[in-house]
């Protein structure tokens, strides 16, 4: 039996006409909520590196008090106002609006003026609400989960200018900075005399107030550099794009230090600053943490036995280690001493290369290392390529040294 679909008048008339009042509604314009906010940003943005205060607070709520936060933004924004930026952007990689209150992922990137090659990218979580008058303003700004603090975070920024170097510091007097700049302006030619002139041959030393505010910018636990004096840290870009380093002090362990032990600290971090365009995933930590400490000892004088004394011990005991460390031997632990002996080992493995095959073969070691993409087959091949030797025949001569060294 055959069916027939029966219409009534009108109703398709009817039906037509809801479809094209549906479509119009489906049709909304879309919400340009993000596009205003990115204006928002930029208009911040421009306000930081013009120093405008009034354009800045134009971009804030009227309580931009969060609980956790590390300063209001308007406090953020005076403690910025000594760091000589070149340039300072947003850039929005999340976003997510409920109602007139909404939530930004940021890179925030920037650049320091006469120091920075390429842009530090800092990652920032944004609270933003909408006014009545529809404005969308800044409620908060804060490092994200996978983001640390910055210096503008903790305190109002001093900058102190060297003749190669600049030094940024909270709660430290100009006077207290000046003494950093002077250490960090000897440190610079004394790498570049061994290194060579390819680098920036300019460095920026970040010293905050305390060991806990170090850890925050590293965004680690402070347990971790309890002890250390100072690290690098490469800010920005890959190896091959000439990042920007920063040395970060920690102060409470490089208050320390005796004079020398204290330009020994800052040569070595230099030598890093250097390096990190040839340091990568290929280079073992003790070739890169024994040749920063090569360069960092070179021409003061000081004898193996009294940079040594952890291996030296061991020597005397007769406990000469069979192989070169490994990079986990440079972990931060409570075995001080592991520790100690990792980085003398490295540095002897160093000075043996110097005193053996020459400075100039020790430089051209490293930068073979580095040249290789993974670690595999990346110390072997540079051993027998610049110093004609293999790993075997390399660590007999090195633990033989050790022991005419420290025996």
């Amino acid at each position: 039996m055959a069916f027939r679909r029966r219409v009534f008048p009108g109703v398709a008339g009817v039906c037509l006409a809801l479809a094209l009042l549906v479509g119009c509604g489906a049709a909304a314009p879309p919400d340009s909520a993000r596009a205003d906010v990115e204006r928002m940003l930029d208009r911040r943005a421009a306000a930081v590196l013009e120093r405008d205060g009034t354009a800045y607070r134009a971009t804030e709520a009227p309580t931009s008090s969060v609980a956790g936060q590390l300063a209001t933004g308007e406090a953020e924004f005076a403690n910025l106002r000594s760091l000589p930026l070149s340039s300072w952007s947003y850039g929005l990689t999340a976003f997510r609006r409920s109602g007139d209150r909404a939530t930004a992922e940021a890179a925030l990137r920037y650049r320091i003026r006469g120091y920075d090659r390429a842009p530090v990218t800092a990652a920032r979580t944004l609270t933003l609400v909408r006014d009545d008058d529809g404005a969308w303003r800044v409620a908060a700004d804060e490092p994200s989960r996978k983001g640390t603090a910055q210096l503008w975070e903790q305190g109002r920024i001093r900058a102190v200018r060297g003749e190669r170097s600049l030094v940024l510091g909270v709660g430290r007097s100009a006077e207290a900075l000046r003494e950093y700049a002077g250490l960090a302006d000897r440190a610079v030619p004394a790498v570049t005399e061994a290194w060579g002139e390819d680098w920036a041959r300019r460095v920026v030393v970040v010293v905050p107030e305390s060991l806990e505010e170090m850890a925050e910018l590293l965004g680690a636990p402070a347990s971790g550099y309890r002890g250390i004096a100072a690290v690098t840290t490469g800010e920005a870009g890959g190896a091959s794009k000439a990042p920007a380093d920063r040395i970060v002090i920690n102060p409470d362990a490089y208050a320390l230090l005796g004079d020398l032990g204290r330009q020994v600290v800052l040569t070595h971090e230099t030598t890093h600053v250097a390096t990190r365009a040839h340091t990568n995933a290929a280079t073992p930590l003790w070739l890169s943490e024994g040749y920063a400490d090569w360069v960092g000892y070179r021409g003061t004088g000081r004898t193996a036995p009294e940079v040594a004394p952890e291996l030296g011990r061991a020597v005397a005991e007769d406990r000469v280690p069979s192989a070169l460390p490994a990079d986990a031997d440079f972990g931060f632990s409570d075995d001080s001493g592991r520790l100690a002996q990792a980085y003398e080992s490295g540095w002897l493995a160093c000075r043996l290369i110097a005193d053996h095959w020459g400075e100039v073969r020790l430089d051209e070691f490293y930068r073979a290392v580095g040249a290789h993409e993974g670690r595999e087959g990346a110390v072997e091949d540079a051993l027998k390529e610049v110093l004609g030797t293999t790993v075997e025949d390399f660590t007999g001569r090195w633990r033989e040294y050790v022991r005419a060294q420290l025996g």
